[in-house]
């Protein structure tokens, strides 16, 4: 059964269940009881919640939606529909196309922007030769090569103009602690960018349209770790410091390629950073969207936590021992560096922690603590993932829950990328 989502209005404080656990996590249990796990739900109240929380955060300035972190097209169709989000922040060039073009009912998206550059030859060619998919696509640069490898699939003369976006690198290189941040563009200072600006205002078969700079240290770091207070203290310091020269450096880099281009926006952020990047007058629209399914590591901030709208649950297939409890599966680890922080969280029933020696396997994962000593095969085990939008990538489809009679039931389901048959890397 399909449904189409609607996120028009902001969840009623009777649907806020989320802010009683001991409530609300037995509550998914008793809408799915008829479905085996492994299984995801998506809570459509709490996902109400964080899309007009994040529009709340972002003070009116544009939000694009970054779809790594969602994967879910019908997601994404609900969330554009809402004002204030305005297109897409893709991935890969596949899958800016397949948003592009629509299909199986979905509208096509007309404004996608790749996140980040691209070397798939089939792709560029279709975007080349298709003018409907060249007026909605924008590629990511950050070099001079990133033209010689788009011009070697296909020339200028034969080709559509593309549309190009630049990449300025919002990492901080502290005079203490050195590269703080993400290596992405090799684009660090204003004079680079502008550089790079003239050169495609120079070659034929380009349009610059856009610039990016993603300040990735303060949009996707945790500034409040549990137990860590010294640690969050230091992180509290970077992001301030950090942001200060961002905004200095990244407002000089866009004036000088306004001097150049007429940009058509500047994209920054992410959902970690919304009040900061919005308070930056060179950005027009913000990318987030971590914060839509609301993955466990956006827990550790200050200043927002997100409603838990994505969670997965898992069986208990086995009792090991008195006070061992076994589940299925479990091993849907987030990327980033290896830790205990990109396990997946356990939310329910509390008490259960996971075994040092095996942590979360791709087969099985035992957990222990008072709640293990009495689950039963067949029991299930609430879990959220650390990021949003990897959860997608394990599971096909996501089962919905909505308030109905006051009561949380399953109201339909949507597909996720895996379950339309799209792997886009």
């Amino acid at each position: 059964m399909t449904f189409s989502i609607d996120l028009s209005t902001k969840p009623t404080p009777a649907e806020r269940t989320w802010t009683t656990p001991d409530a609300f996590w037995p509550s998914l249990s008793a809408a799915t009881a008829r479905l085996d796990p492994a299984l995801a739900v998506l809570h459509l109240p709490a996902l109400r919640h964080n899309t007009h929380d994040m529009l709340r955060r972002a003070s009116g300035k544009p939000i694009r939606v970054a779809s790594k972190s969602v994967r879910v097209r019908s997601v994404l169709d609900a969330v554009l529909a809402v004002p204030g989000y305005a297109g897409v922040l893709a991935y890969t060039l596949p899958e800016a196309l397949w948003l592009a073009e629509g299909t199986d009912g979905h509208p096509p998206i007309e404004d996608v922007v790749v996140g980040y550059p691209t070397a798939d030859r089939v792709a560029i060619a279709r975007l080349a030769y298709a003018p409907e998919l060249a007026e909605r696509v924008t590629l990511m640069v950050d070099s001079v090569a990133h033209l010689d490898f788009i011009d070697a699939v296909v020339p200028p003369a034969q080709r559509q103009s593309i549309r190009l976006c630049i990449e300025l690198d919002a990492s901080w290189l502290s005079p203490v602690l050195g590269h703080i941040g993400v290596f992405r563009s090799p684009l660090h200072t204003p004079a680079a960018v502008r550089e790079l600006a003239e050169a495609i205002v120079r070659r034929p078969g380009f349009t610059l349209v856009g610039m990016m700079a993603y300040e990735a240290q303060i949009a996707g770091q945790g500034n409040n770790p549990p137990g860590r207070p010294a640690w969050g203290a230091t992180l509290r310091w970077m992001q301030k410091n950090s942001g200060a020269e961002l905004l200095d450096r990244r407002g000089q880099a866009v004036a000088a390629v306004r001097e150049i281009a007429d940009l058509e926006f500047v994209n920054g952020g992410g959902t970690g950073s919304l009040e900061f990047t919005a308070s930056d007058e060179s950005v027009t629209e913000i990318a987030a969207g971590s914060g839509l399914f609301g993955g466990y590591l956006f827990d550790s901030y200050t200043g927002f936590r997100p409603a838990p709208a994505a969670s997965f649950a898992l069986s208990v297939v086995r009792r090991p021992g008195p006070d061992v409890a076994t589940m299925l599966g479990g091993g849907w680890i987030a990327s980033g560096p290896p830790g205990a922080d990109r396990m997946p969280k356990i939310e329910w029933p509390t008490g259960l922690s996971m075994v040092a020696r095996e942590m979360a396997g791709e087969v099985q994962t035992p957990v222990t603590g008072v709640a293990a000593g009495v689950m039963r095969v067949g029991d299930r085990v609430w879990l959220r993932h650390t990021k949003s939008g990897e959860l997608s990538e394990h599971v096909d489809e996501f089962h919905l829950i909505d308030a109905v009679d006051g009561r949380a039931t399953v109201v339909g389901a949507v597909p996720s990328y895996r379950g339309d048959g799209k792997v886009f890397l």
